[in-house]
């Protein structure tokens, strides 16, 4: 018969290897993430703010007249709500706002927004050109930074309405940022100005359309995040 040291030693030969995949004292751990497990390529933030890079660098080679923002085509041709962003009437309207798209998918990842505060970016997008039909002056009207607005007012939104602390604090901080550029560019002054260092016409009314969009869509967006669980018991 064999003694129970041998028995124990038998034992131990015949248990399987630990899976390094599975077993948590050898796994090497997860790559890192965001903390509700989106991958960059997977996160609905960049997402949208990949299909506005991608729509204007394809609307550079686009007649401008075929996807621009017209009001007398609004109803009629309504594509143009959303492709109105991809229209830019210079290299460097071109070039400030694909730099303006990746800031604003930055602060959005940076910020760990949630996949329904995307959605309400994306809804803002058409939204922001609808709103131009108050301003009927604007026959023709290109460019993303109505989109860009919506989607910094909708990313420091959730920051002001969801944190705490530091975060809450730079919500805050880049909603009154926004909310005093707006101001300062006079919306309601006139339906086009020209700053100094630019090429092209700027549409204030679209970036307070954008901003004002953006909120909406997203304390929306919370709202009905909230309304369900009042009927739990």
């Amino acid at each position: 018969m064999r003694s129970s040291a041998e028995r124990r030693e038998a034992d131990r030969a015949s248990d399987p290897a630990p899976d390094p995949a599975t077993d948590p004292a050898t796994s090497p751990g997860p790559s890192p993430r965001r903390p509700d497990g989106a991958p960059l390529w997977r996160d609905p933030w960049i997402a949208v703010a990949g299909v506005a890079v991608l729509g204007a660098l394809a609307g550079w080679v686009l007649p401008a007249a075929r996807i621009d923002w017209q009001p007398a085509l609004a109803w009629r041709e309504p594509w143009r709500w959303w492709t109105a962003a991809f229209v830019h009437w210079s290299p460097l309207h071109l070039a400030a706002n694909l730099a303006g798209a990746l800031l604003v998918g930055a602060f959005g990842r940076a910020a760990q927004v949630p996949p329904r505060v995307a959605l309400a970016w994306l809804a803002a997008w058409p939204l922001a050109q609808l709103a131009l039909l108050v301003q009927p002056a604007l026959a023709h009207y290109g460019g993303m930074s109505g989109v860009l607005h919506a989607g910094v007012a909708a990313a420091a939104c959730w920051l002001t309405a969801t944190q705490r602390g530091r975060r809450r604090a730079i919500g805050v901080a880049v909603l009154a940022a926004l909310a005093a550029k707006v101001a300062l560019e006079r919306p309601w002054a006139a339906p086009l100005t020209h700053p100094p260092g630019w090429d092209i016409a700027v549409a204030p009314l679209a970036h307070a359309a954008g901003a004002l969009a953006g909120l909406a869509c997203t304390l929306a967006a919370l709202a009905l995040r909230r309304r369900p669980s009042r009927h739990r018991e």
